[in-house]
């Protein structure tokens, strides 16, 4: 079989900055298919659909249809989806459906073809995997979900719902959710007079994680943390991702003493842990500014920003600890 001539590619510079989903991007997967797939005969039998989804980088958002055909991803320009970043390698990895009654797919499982930096699906090494709805795949720092189903357009728009508030990577709220939630605990904490503290919290020395051990460990090192720190919070607590290595968390009903305390914890449980990738540990500490609302605050991102501040103050005065 000839390999499709249209295909869908990556540029390098998706793992920069994550561009925001745009409405008119998310009906428009027709760049998105791999080419050589067929319209369906009328009366052909019914069958679930699949389709991959950009969950980390600047195409965050895309749809990638999965057809009866195998898909050959890699950095190569002969691969059918593409990947221009040098953590993909030339040939990565395959998508191969398993074809049943009436020449329609009925599963897909996904090979590595002896990648340098290896084929992960729900962050565990494969070197071949039965792909299930809701699985996350990736492919050097390349983060897709699979998702398959009988109605595949409804699966697909509650995935965009999703991603619009959630970091594709850690996956906790990003910066837009997070604010939402701000303003929302600021309002019911001014409303009602009730105490509202804030962390803000930044990994120590994160860029030299990347130039030690690279940029797939930096990224296993966010999520382990994402993880640790979700682990670690109350049930009412809202934590988020603000960007690179800097997350907050929102302490509804705690003052300025109990957010202190919550801090501490927080960053003695970062020291403690430990963080590995493949076999390299990776030692990591935070800094953290911790801000409590006042009766003068006219706004949430006046709380923030004396966060913000303090992060600073516990960064200039030597790292590793807690400010506020």
């Amino acid at each position: 079989m000839s390999r499709p001539a249209r295909k869908f590619c990556l540029p390098a510079s998706s793992l920069v900055h994550s561009a925001p989903v745009v409405a008119s991007d998310l009906n428009d997967t027709s760049r998105f298919k791999v080419s050589g797939s067929r319209d369906r005969p009328s009366r052909e039998p019914a069958v679930r659909e699949a389709c991959l989804v950009v969950m980390y980088g600047e195409s965050i958002g895309r749809r990638i249809s999965l057809t009866a055909a195998p898909l050959c991803i890699g950095r190569s320009a002969e691969s059918d989806l593409q990947f221009e970043e040098e953590s993909v390698s030339r040939n990565h990895c395959r998508i191969d459906p398993t074809i049943g009654a009436g020449g329609v797919p009925e599963s897909w499982s996904v090979s590595d073809l002896g990648s340098t930096n290896g084929t992960y699906v729900n962050e565990r090494g494969v070197e071949s995997a039965v792909l299930n709805h809701g699985d996350h795949l990736q492919i050097g720092r390349n983060i897709l979900k699979f998702l398959v189903s009988g109605h595949i357009e409804s699966a697909y728009h509650e995935e965009i719902y999703r991603l619009v508030t959630t970091d594709g990577l850690t996956n906790l709220p990003n910066r837009r959710a997070f604010e939402d939630a701000m303003q929302r605990e600021f309002s019911r904490s001014t409303r009602y007079v009730r105490p509202l503290s804030l962390l803000v919290i930044d990994i120590d020395h994160f860029k030299k994680i990347n130039d030690v051990h690279g940029h797939l460990a930096g990224d296993a090192a966010l999520r382990q943390f994402a993880t640790l720190l979700k682990a670690n919070l109350r049930r009412d607590d809202f934590a988020g991702r603000m960007g690179g290595e800097e997350f907050a968390v929102l302490l509804p009903e705690i003052d300025d003493a109990g957010a202190r305390l919550t801090a501490e914890k927080l960053r003695l449980l970062t020291a403690r842990h430990r963080f590995v990738f493949e076999e390299a540990v990776m030692p990591l500490t935070i800094s953290v500014g911790v801000a409590t609302r006042t009766p003068s605050d006219q706004d949430p991102m006046e709380i923030y920003r004396r966060g913000d501040e303090l992060l600073f103050a516990a960064k200039r005065t030597g790292r590793n600890r807690v400010h506020g």
